[in-house]
């Protein structure tokens, strides 16, 4: 077996012990910030449930998570069960559902007791009405115990308030007020009842420090003995091998590992791959020579270098296999010219004002668009004159002047 070089040993080592500190840190540092508003029973800050699930143990009552969907509340035995639907959070099916409270007047029928809180825990109960409070809002508001109900005589409960109930049915009993709107009332529904708060904050971690807090909680519960279920499907909770990570920071662990492994990869992936040099050109190419001709004209500004250039094999052209004599080529443009169009019987008007162009660069360089345009030209010319010189007949087809 091949052994691992010191450099890789080191990385290894590293990498345990930055994975160790991560999963040691996640599980183990405390919150430092109360962020979770979700009166759940895994939520153990201000506005959790927790305390209360815990509670209602230690008194005797059966506590259980309810973490199925509402269809299955069939399954309860109703007479012996309280739900409580603390802030729920309905998916927009729900809300879309006709039949979302069939399930639940179900359960009231059979016996069953529902302890709702909110405005959204509303829509799932029967003939329920809700409206936003007619006050000013704050913090918290200190209720008036209305009648001789238990849920009245918990006494003058601390809640915050944003919804009131908004109902004048007669089956209904208002026992707590908030500037005259009704925040804690209860009504039959077949043989069980519904009791309904405008907040779960009775029943919060911080909420339960209040005495009156606590009695509500207990009159709206019932008698010991009763198996109490807390709603945890609606806060998107579900039973399912995931559940049991719940609270725990397996997704910053997973997050910051992830991140890890990427800073590997890419500090060790390319030195840890095949080396190859990179191709170089050789010092003779072509066109590195051709290139910086290029770049020494133009920075030079030389455009008429490149004119005379085209001009000379124009003429050497002329010379060598036109058969001009070197007199003429020497005479100018339009000796140039009319010698062309004796030899070779073609229109030479273009190739004189090429020519006399090409004589003015010399004293008037042009722009270089317009150098490399008369450039052209002068090859062009010289392309013709072959075309005519290698194909004889093709002097026939070009119309000769007058």
């Amino acid at each position: 077996m091949k052994k691992l070089s010191g450099d890789w040993k080191f990385l290894l080592i590293f990498s345990g012990i930055v994975v160790a500190l991560i999963v040691i840190t996640g599980v183990l540092a405390p919150s430092q910030q109360d962020r979770d508003p979700t009166p759940t029973t895994w939520n153990s800050g201000a506005a959790g449930a927790k305390a209360a699930y815990l509670l209602l143990g230690q008194l005797g009552y059966n506590e259980d998570r309810w973490e199925r969907p509402e269809s299955e509340l069939s399954t309860l035995d109703a007479p012996h069960s309280t739900l409580i639907l603390a802030e729920p959070y309905p998916s927009f099916a729900a809300y879309t559902d006709k039949n979302r409270q069939q399930p639940f007047i179900d359960f009231l029928h059979r016996g069953g007791r529902i302890i709702a809180t909110g405005g959204a825990a509303a829509i799932f109960l029967p003939h329920a009405k809700i409206a936003q409070a007619d006050r000013i809002l704050t913090d918290l508001c200190i209720t008036t115990p209305e009648g001789a109900s238990p849920l009245a005589r918990a006494g003058e409960i601390e809640m915050a308030a944003p919804v009131r109930w908004n109902s004048d049915d007669p089956a209904v009993r208002v026992s707590q007020t908030c500037d005259n709107g009704a925040v804690v009332v209860s009504y039959p529904e077949g043989s069980g009842e519904v009791i309904w708060w405008a907040s779960a904050t009775p029943l919060t971690n911080q909420g339960l420090h209040n005495d009156a807090n606590l009695r509500l909680l207990l009159a709206s519960v019932g008698a010991p003995g009763r198996t109490v279920y807390f709603d945890e499907f609606m806060h998107g909770m579900n039973s399912s091998p995931w559940s049991t990570t719940h609270g725990t920071p397996l997704t910053a662990i997973a997050i910051q590992t992830a991140c890890v492994a990427a800073l590997l990869l890419f500090s060790f992936a390319r030195g840890a791959g095949p080396h190859r040099g990179l191709v170089q050109p050789p010092r003779a190419s072509p066109l590195e020579f051709v290139e910086s001709m290029g770049a020494l004209y133009a920075k030079a500004g030389a455009s008429q270098v490149a004119i005379a250039a085209a001009n000379r094999r124009l003429n050497e052209f002329l010379a060598l296999e036109g058969g001009l004599p070197p007199e003429t080529l020497r005479s100018g443009p339009a000796a140039i010219a009319a010698a062309v169009r004796a030899r070779f019987g073609c229109d030479t008007t273009a190739l004189v004002a090429d020519l006399e162009a090409a004589r003015q660069a010399v004293y008037d360089p042009p722009r270089p668009a317009a150098a490399l345009a008369q450039v052209r030209r002068l090859d062009h010319h010289i392309a013709q004159l072959t075309n005519l010189i290698r194909i004889p007949h093709n002097i026939a087809r070009i119309p000769r002047s007058g």
